[in-house]
């Protein structure tokens, strides 16, 4: 488990209050972090990863030792550990199970399934089950709209939910079935998910699918019609843009590739319409 990579001899930091897992490991893993960067301080988001890998949360030990290996002040840690909602105060489960209910997720059952998850757990947003298994939380956009609803557990995304296989999707969790999401790698723990994020790979980056039909919808319909992209030549305003696209795509997308809208109805886009202010 990645939480245990630091060995039972390592040396407790001595701001630790006893119950820290914060050891000489984790520091030196913070330095090596640092090292990465220009600028060490660059480095605080990802340290910050390092901490919840080990903590479980970003705890006031953690806080501190990133200051110190920083040069910051615990209240310059702080202030951006309080601004990212991807950094916890409280304990996360083994799974932080994360439900969109931003506008298009929520009109497509987004909402439902929250509420059915906040039921079938027994918990409000934001807690952990009674088993330590499951974090439950209302997320914003996910960038995911293509494949709406959308949940994500530990961020793999898992698309086109319904209340049903989210409440399936979180029992297999809390059964300890191997989960995959249907287009990235088999889903491990929180805290080793949090040890990626800091960046220390776990060797399966290419583990999965990766874009699926939905997503890549686009760059199909380019290629079948061999629409190209802007030179990038940005001197000449817009016809710049009109010499490199395609009359086909300077028409506009054809009703066919609109579901729910019928051919020949509606007034056709012009290329003034179309274009950026």
């Amino acid at each position: 488990m990645a939480e245990n990579h630091a060995t039972a001899t390592d040396k407790q930091v001595p701001y630790s209050t006893g119950d820290s897992k914060i050891t000489e490991t984790t520091i030196a893993e913070m330095r090596e972090l640092a090292a990465r960067y220009p600028v060490g301080r660059s480095a605080l988001l990802p340290m910050l990863h390092l901490v919840q890998s080990v903590e479980g949360r970003v705890t006031p030990e953690g806080i501190e030792a990133c200051a110190d290996v920083l040069g910051l002040t615990g209240a310059e840690v702080s202030a951006v550990a309080t601004f990212y909602t991807m950094y916890k105060r409280r304990p996360v489960g083994d799974y932080h199970v994360g439900v969109c209910t931003n506008t298009l997720c929520a009109v497509m059952g987004g909402d439902l399934i929250f509420e059915r998850l906040k039921s079938h757990l027994d918990v409000g947003n934001d807690e952990t089950t009674e088993d330590g298994k499951i974090t439950l939380e209302h997320l914003e956009c996910n960038a995911a709209c293509d494949y709406a609803p959308v949940m994500m557990v530990n961020w793999e995304f898992f698309d086109d939910m319904t209340p049903e296989s989210a409440t399936q999707l979180v029992d297999d969790l809390r059964e300890g079935t191997e989960v995959k999401s249907p287009r990235g790698a088999t889903i491990c723990t929180w805290r080793e998910a949090e040890r990626v994020l800091a960046g220390f790979p776990d060797g399966r980056a290419d583990e999965g699918p990766t874009g699926g039909k939905a997503t890549l919808a686009g760059l199909r319909l380019a290629r079948e019609r061999n629409w190209t992209a802007p030179n990038g030549n940005h001197g000449g305003g817009g016809a710049a843009a009109e010499q490199t696209v395609s009359p086909e795509a300077a028409a506009g997308p054809r009703p066919e590739d609109q579901p729910g809208k019928e051919s020949g109805t509606g007034s056709p886009a012009t290329p003034d319409s179309r274009k950026e202010d």
